[in-house]
């Protein structure tokens, strides 16, 4: 089977991109794929500099070039409104092809303003959505999307993942809570405006000083521009429990999350769909702190998986790191929860086998009308 692949590759390291990579290193020898990469070199989203409109410009003309060989298309969509219009125009480039096409929405939140918007951008994609061979979401949650657009039969939900190196023993994770001094915190996400690392480092300036003393706060990932890494620095420049690790993965990647007890990713961020990170800190054997945002909610509950916190509220973010730190035992129960759950649920071959059946039921029903 030849598959087309028009998606987010590594670097930068997205969720989008490493899911890509993923699927990609996975593909059964049967399915040849030929690669379009459509990632940036920056996180900001749109067209925000003439190199990146020519990038698109090549993007379309790979497209234009390659899409009647393909058996399948995959395309993962954007969220942005020019991101968007660049989808829009492989449509039309393949409108031919598009019962051959599956679609992959690893966002969820710009996509739900989108499609509810009304407008003619909704519109738009209404009218060539409606015509593909098959829609991949990450959860139930994000399937009002698509509702009165996709027949529910070519909906299909297919969760996020952790990378095998990830998950952790029951044997370790009882040793990391067994003695949890210091108390270990981690927010490994790129650390963009509405991820919530800033209201995470207030709350933690927030704590008195001796709860302080007992919590390390690591923080990884990369920045929009170099002046808010600098500005964040130098915020946490005054408390040496906290440290930046930068862009991390391989072996730092698993040793941060081996080491966290408690997980933070207090996200409002506009393009968020299931953040892949908080499947990681699953199978890494850690408790999460997390909002009510977007896609979480189908692999997250509070009082289950950790603790669900207010968007944008720092006294909700250090009460939760509060309760946390008084009850490893409650927090321990919740790690093993999604240590569990992930074993079960969220492996990379899970992830790689229910896409490919995707595809090749796109590519088999492609030639019927």
């Amino acid at each position: 089977m030849r598959l087309l692949f028009i998606g987010a590759l590594p670097e930068p390291m997205t969720g989008q991109a490493l899911a890509g990579r993923v699927l990609l290193e996975g593909l059964p020898g049967d399915i040849h794929a030929d690669v379009i990469d459509l990632s940036k070199r920056q996180f900001r989203q749109g067209f925000d500099s003439f190199g990146r409109t020519l990038e698109v410009g090549r993007i379309l003309w790979r497209v234009w070039r390659r899409r009647r060989h393909a058996d399948v298309i995959y395309l993962t969509v954007s969220e942005s409104i020019a991101g968007n219009l660049k989808d829009l125009v492989i449509y039309l480039l393949c409108t031919r092809q598009l019962r051959r096409m599956a679609i992959h929405l690893h966002g969820g939140a710009g996509m739900k303003r989108l499609m509810a918007s009304g407008g003619p951008l909704r519109r738009l994609n209404a009218t060539f959505v409606s015509r593909l061979g098959g829609v991949i979401i990450l959860g139930p949650s994000h399937a009002e999307i698509y509702r009165g657009v996709v027949p529910e039969a070519k909906l299909h939900v297919v969760p996020n993942f952790a990378e095998d190196i990830l998950f952790t023993t029951v044997e370790r994770l009882d040793t990391k809570f067994r003695n949890p001094a210091p108390f270990r915190m981690l927010f490994l996400s790129n650390l963009l405006p509405g991820k919530g690392h800033l209201e995470l480092l207030e709350a933690f300036a927030g704590l008195s000083p001796a709860l302080q003393s007992r919590v390390e706060l690591d923080f990884a990932g990369g920045f929009e521009s170099d002046a808010q890494k600098d500005a964040f620095l130098s915020r946490i420049a005054v408390f040496p429990q906290i440290r930046y690790h930068g862009t991390v993965s391989g072996a730092p990647k698993v040793e941060l999350f081996a080491n966290a007890h408690l997980f933070c990713l207090p996200t409002y961020y506009p393009y968020e769909g299931q953040p892949i990170s908080i499947l990681e800190a699953y199978a890494s054997g850690c408790a999460v702190v997390t909002t009510d945002h977007s896609g979480i909610p189908d692999v997250f509950a509070d009082g289950v998986n950790g603790y669900q916190v207010e968007r944008q509220s720092v006294s909700a973010l250090r009460a939760a790191i509060e309760r946390a730190v008084a009850d490893p035992d409650a927090l321990r129960r919740m790690a093993l929860t999604n240590f569990q759950t992930a074993v079960t649920a969220f492996r990379a071959d899970i992830y790689r086998h229910a896409v490919v059946r995707v595809l090749r039921a796109v590519a088999g029903s492609g030639g019927q009308r």
